[in-house]
């Protein structure tokens, strides 16, 4: 079991780095775009739904701050590296600096989660989520460390809330199937 558990961690880490932390800055457009964005998602087949979810993460990246985009590229990049001090120490600066700015709590959020702080780490995506409760990166965030802190109850309804924003999300498909048994009992 300890096993399992080492592997699941690991596995849960990678994922949740990768669904934050490999999404480029780009060009910052308006607040409204996102809400047809969402919309858009929602209702996209698979194919669309990828090319969608990442011009949604796009308009997500932007701050409207050269100085904040410039913490988020530090903290990010420090992580890719795994400098895990450094990413949170640049991180933390930018959700001082902009505490509006939803990205800035989910990748600190990412921080504390490869340095294993799951209850900091839970408090930032709430943070997040207060600040864009549509935010499925953050919730998906959630449902990672909830399978880690072996509440699968918490990660399958928090998964099932991404999967009403973004059906096609594959991180999402995977975590209901994995959790599923657990949650509803296998057939005898």
């Amino acid at each position: 079991m300890a096993v399992l558990n080492s592997f699941l961690k690991h596995t849960v880490a990678a994922a949740f780095a990768a669904t934050v932390f490999l999404c480029p800055i780009a060009v910052s457009a308006q607040n409204s775009d996102v809400s047809v964005l969402m919309a858009q998602l929602r209702d996209a087949d698979p194919v669309d739904a990828q090319r969608i979810a990442k011009e949604i993460q796009l308009e997500w990246d932007q701050s409207g701050s050269a100085s904040a985009d410039f913490l988020l590229k530090r903290g990010r990049d420090a992580l890719r590296r795994g400098d895990t001090e450094a990413a949170l120490d640049h991180l933390t600066a930018l959700v001082d600096h902009a505490p509006m700015f939803a990205e800035g709590w989910v990748a600190r959020a990412a921080a504390y989660f490869q340095a294993d702080m799951y209850g900091p780490a839970v408090h930032d995506l709430e943070q997040a989520l207060a600040l864009n409760p549509t935010h499925f990166e953050a919730i998906i965030g959630l449902a990672l460390i909830f399978e880690v802190i072996d509440r699968p109850q918490e990660a399958y309804e928090a998964y099932q809330q991404v999967k009403a924003i973004h059906p096609h999300h594959a991180d999402v498909t995977e975590g209901l199937q994995r959790l599923e048994p657990l949650v509803k009992g296998q057939a005898l």
